[in-house]
């Protein structure tokens, strides 16, 4: 997990949402986190120390000129062993001192004096986060190489609607382990993932369907993401939202997921095919809802495209670099999952016995076998599908490191 054993320096400033760091703070230390947590003043008439210092299990700073041992100042030290600092909430008050380089507090001097990287949540009220002076010093720190996580819209403390809220938690961990992974082994990597089961429409309002979550595909571009990778996600409908820092593109039917594929190929170095796409669609949807009627219902279907053979097709110009496919299997899933994986002329295939009522669709967790055609199978225990994503993107690391440095 990108966080474990990190130092992470955690500022916390007077808003109304001060609380909410509590629960940040949390969730960085059980992902593993060393968190050290500063409180400005204002922060102080909104939330006590105490729940930082008991969930960090470490002294909570407030004050510029306290020394943590003998010979530290604590802004010195605090600012030298941070691998990152995030502030949530970032009022706009010290949004400005920080673009303006002021340095009267314990956590702007930090900054000032810290190489880290710095993440921003801001909350506020929403004129004044739209405010010309507020968007200006945003700007400002984005030029510095601040990561700034636009707030939230919703009812704000003073009873209005609007944007000003912090971002949730959520958000800001996906913002963090995203820049942490900056510089990871799949920096520089374009990457493509398809996720979710596609619909292929009867009448409008029904279509042939299958049961996929969509959570593998979504758990691979996270972890690319927190890897370095610059992530593309074609997903057909889910109910999993957007991915923090992941360029996403919405398809409904097979077709359109192959025309997404095919227009994104020549700017992807691989391809991780994680979708279940239907195979065979209706010959032709109904313009009006079918009638339910004594007699049956027979239903004419034809072949959907194939987007994995036809993009292996169009790779005499090399790309992508590697395609990955999966192999959703009832039965003989070695024997069926080789034989893709051959056919296919795939470089890495993810085949999963979907049978199984603990792993496959519609749960958190998976169980797979990995396979190529220069190796033997590798057979993964049950672990979740995040876990099963950081294993694919290893193996899909090894080969791009052997192939191309």
């Amino acid at each position: 997990m990108i966080l474990q054993g990190k130092n992470i320096v955690l500022g916390v400033t007077g808003g109304i949402a001060a609380y909410k760091a509590v629960d940040l703070c949390s969730k960085l230390v059980q992902a593993g986190a060393h968190v050290d947590v500063i409180m400005t003043e204002a922060a102080l008439a909104f939330v006590t120390p105490l729940p930082f210092q008991t969930i960090t299990q470490r002294p909570v700073s407030t004050d510029m000129f306290r020394l943590l041992d003998s010979t530290d100042m604590a802004h010195i030290s605090l600012a030298k062993k941070a691998d990152l600092v995030v502030i949530a909430p970032a009022t706009a008050n010290t949004i400005s001192k920080l673009a303006t380089g002021l340095a009267d507090n314990l956590l702007t001097t930090t900054v000032l004096a810290t190489t880290a990287p710095l993440v921003l949540a801001p909350a506020m009220d929403a004129d004044m986060w739209a405010h010309a002076a507020t968007l200006a010093n945003v700007r400002t720190l984005e030029a510095r190489g601040a990561v700034i996580i636009p707030p939230e819209e919703g009812r704000l403390a003073s009873g209005r609607i609007g944007r000003g809220r912090l971002p949730a938690t959520e958000t800001i961990l996906a913002a963090i382990r995203q820049t942490l992974g900056g510089r990871g082994p799949l920096a520089g990597m374009r990457v493509l993932i398809t996720a979710g089961g596609t619909q292929e429409p009867l009448d409008p309002v029904r279509h042939l369907t299958n049961r996929s979550s969509g959570r593998m595909g979504y758990a691979l571009a996270e972890a690319a993401r927190d890897l370095g990778a610059t992530v593309t996600l074609i997903s057909a409908p889910t109910a999993l939202g957007r991915v923090y820092g992941v360029r996403q593109v919405a398809v409904r039917t097979a077709e359109e997921m192959a025309v997404a594929v095919l227009g994104e190929r020549e700017n992807t170095d691989v391809l991780v095919m994680a979708a279940a796409v239907a195979d065979y669609r209706p010959v032709s949807a109904a313009p009006e809802k079918i009638k339910k009627s004594e007699a049956g219902l027979t239903l004419s279907l034809e072949r959907t495209r194939d987007i994995l053979a036809s993009v292996v097709d169009l790779r005499a110009d090399g790309w992508p670099r590697i395609v990955v496919g999966f192999a959703a299997e009832t039965q003989d899933l070695i024997a069926n999952a080789s034989q893709k994986l051959s056919h296919k002329r795939l470089d890495l295939l993810v085949a999963n016995d979907v049978s199984a009522t603990d792993a496959g669709f519609e749960v958190e967790d998976n169980r797979v076998v990995l396979l190529a055609s220069d190796a033997a199978p590798v057979t993964l225990p049950l672990m979740s599908k995040f876990e099963v994503a950081e294993r694919i993107w290893e193996r899909v690391h090894g080969m791009w490191s052997e192939r191309y440095g």
